[in-house]
């Protein structure tokens, strides 16, 4: 379900894991064993930021785009980053948020207030990366 990629000469002291998940939960197993790997391991608000990102942005891949083409996360001594790739070109919208809970509108706002920085980029042959970026 996940590949990880470990130090190199080149970044050595990078960390990622790559893998596609079907479901929010999904992408939440596989930050904790990424999670579990690192040295030292973030503090728990960290942690439990990240999580939230993830479960977020993989939630809105799947409802928005219909898929998630990957997930990467990357670590080194410095940040951790989130990257999410879904095959729609569209980019997340700001809209106000349903506070009968029925339609959302809660998660990008969210999502840009626990970020240190947020990014959306085009992908050759379609689709977007969504990526963000926590302190370690």
């Amino acid at each position: 379900m996940w590949q990880t990629i470990t130090s190199d000469e080149h970044h050595p002291y990078l960390t990622q894991h790559v893998c596609r998940p079907q479901q929010a939960a999904d992408a939440r197993d596989v930050t904790n064993g990424f999670l579990a790997g690192l040295y030292p391991a973030p503090p728990p608000p960290t942690v439990q930021d990240l999580l939230l990102l993830v479960s977020e942005l993989v939630t809105n891949a799947l409802r928005h785009a219909g898929d998630v083409s990957a997930l990467l996360l990357t670590a080194d001594r410095h940040s951790i980053q989130v990257t999410v790739d879904d095959p729609s070109r569209a980019h997340p919208q700001d809209r106000s948020p349903d506070l009968t809970g029925r339609s959302g509108g809660f998660g990008w706002p969210m999502v840009r207030r626990l970020a240190r920085s947020v990014s959306v980029e085009p992908r050759a042959g379609g689709g977007k990366a969504i990526r963000v970026t926590l302190p370690r």
